[in-house]
């Protein structure tokens, strides 16, 4: 079955689910431009998920996903906490803020199950983990495809096993957070990774890393997958819910702009190389999800100043692609053959 009898749209294209980033409006306009628009639902509590999915279900009958984080089974640690929290102090006195509340956030990741079953999204796809079986077994009989993500052969075969319907495979070069079921697993480029998985996989490949151009789709589709997920190259869109800073640094990016680092969330994610990053590379480090508790009002309040040295600019290998423009011109040029 393709993929527009199965996800209920007519391009092989997945926007990937960018927490953060994918406002109602931007989920709208990924499925009016006819590819499965995706709620980044990571760092929302359960009513806030049920309030976005019924916002975009306001504005939209085309199918979207939902993105939910696989909570981590991390150990708390006050001393480590400290050092962590003491060690990003230099950057709260420089953004005015010597001092800062960081509240520990509180996952509610089986509510927000609850809310996907009873809502009912076309699909619901998992980061850093395979959600247990019986989550899997509810949200199957709701009639919700299940998507997994996987960054190396194991996990994506761990995907098939726990009995979701696809996999998405992310290569080295995606912008994010790093979808590995543990923090610091093997680097693989898409284009290695997708032979190593299609051959022992049977159920549909998502790829996603770096991909921006009609030529590389086309590339990996005739290499043997379903589709293909896009994030970074929809950034600077208008409808995007990235700040301005944000837009701005991925438009000026180059080919060499972005690096893989923890130091934001303590989990490992590819985005452009600013001061915060240089400035805390050999610096104590909490694990996820306390170092993104720690960071972020930092990152919020960058924002209000229109700081981009110390935002978390998550973007791809090939962000020097990205351009301004609306969500249907961008989608449009990606498959443009000309």
């Amino acid at each position: 079955m393709g993929f527009e009898q199965t996800l209920g749209i007519q391009h092989p294209i997945i926007q990937a689910p960018m927490a953060g980033i994918t406002t109602p409006e931007f989920v709208v306009a990924c499925t009016k431009a006819n590819i499965l628009g995706s709620i980044g639902a990571g760092y929302l509590s359960a009513s806030d998920t049920r309030s976005v999915i019924q916002e975009v279900k306001a504005l939209t009958n085309g199918p979207f996903s939902v993105n939910l984080f696989v909570p981590d089974k991390t150990p708390f640690d006050q001393e480590q906490l400290r050092l962590a929290y003491l060690a990003l102090q230099p950057i709260g006195e420089q953004l005015g803020m010597p001092f800062w509340k960081a509240p520990l956030s509180e996952p509610d990741f089986h509510g927000q199950i609850d809310v996907v079953i009873e809502e009912k999204p076309a699909a619901c796809s998992f980061t850093f983990g395979i959600p247990d079986a019986e989550s899997v077994e509810r949200l199957h009989d709701a009639g919700i495809i299940l998507i997994g993500t996987a960054t190396t052969v194991d996990e994506a075969m761990a995907v098939q096993q726990a009995g979701l319907d696809m996999v998405v495979i992310q290569g080295s070069e995606a912008g994010g957070h790093r979808g590995s079921f543990h923090p610091g697993g093997p680097l693989i480029s898409l284009d290695t990774l997708l032979e190593e998985v299609r051959e022992v996989i049977q159920i549909p490949i998502i790829v996603a890393g770096g991909i921006a151009t009609n030529e590389r789709m086309n590339e990996l589709l005739k290499k043997g997958a379903f589709a293909v997920q896009i994030g970074t190259v929809l950034l600077a869109t208008e409808e995007s819910g990235a700040s301005i800073a944000y837009k701005h640094a991925v438009l000026n990016a180059t080919s060499d702009s972005t690096v893989i680092t923890d130091v934001f969330s303590g989990r490992p994610a590819r985005g452009i190389r600013n001061r915060f990053i240089e400035q805390m590379n050999e610096s104590p480090i909490a694990p996820y999800p306390y170092q993104n508790d720690l960071t972020k009002h930092i990152r919020k309040e960058a924002a209000l100043q229109n700081n981009a040295e110390y935002l978390s600019l998550w973007a791809g290998s090939s962000v020097e692609n990205t351009q301004p423009g609306t969500v249907e011109s961008t989608i449009a040029k990606i498959l443009s053959k000309e």
